[in-house]
């Protein structure tokens, strides 16, 4: 399993000014995070990881960094991919594909072969965004704009808003 110290080690490499946060008190996931480290929830990040099921029955795995303020929803992310069905990865594999503990995926050092979403509701400014490292008793404190020029992935609107009249507003009143 990753943690803070290869992290830390990557990122002292690359010359990104950051601080390791030693917590508090342990957390379990990234959603305690703002009361965890005292900040907005928009400045907290989390990595769901997401279990997509294709039309053609192809089966994959996607990971999605947004705010913990704006967990995506399967919902939007399935429309975003046109799939068919989207749900939450079990912990097993979530802790297989990304190499860190369920609930406490750090953004960064996620391998390749894992596509990646970015919520562009994250703003990219010079103010810290906390996240998790993978530990329980430790979170990564960067600046936003650093954080996101290191991110792999694709930025995407995750909002999943359908305009009144649409196919799917339809279908749901019937």
């Amino acid at each position: 399993m990753k943690d803070a110290l290869a992290i830390h080690r990557w990122l002292l490499a690359h010359q990104v000014h950051h601080e390791i946060v030693r917590l508090p008190r342990p957390m379990t996931c990234a959603e305690e995070l703002p009361e965890t480290v005292s900040a907005a929830p928009e400045r907290c990040l989390m990595v769901s990881v997401l279990e997509v099921t294709t039309w053609t029955g192809r089966e994959v795995v996607v990971g999605v960094t947004a705010p913990v303020s704006s967990p995506p929803r399967p919902g939007a992310v399935g429309g975003l991919l046109g799939a068919r069905h989207v749900r939450p990865a079990p912990a097993h594999l979530v802790n297989s594909v990304t190499d860190y503990a369920d609930g406490l995926v750090c953004p960064l050092l996620l391998p390749e072969s894992l596509p990646m979403f970015i919520d562009d509701r994250l703003s990219a400014d010079t103010e810290p965004v906390f996240t998790a490292l993978g530990e329980r008793h430790t979170a990564l404190s960067i600046r936003s704009l650093d954080l996101l020029a290191l991110l792999p992935g694709k930025m995407v609107d995750l909002r999943g808003t359908r305009p009144r009249g649409s196919r799917g507003a339809v279908a749901r009143r019937h």
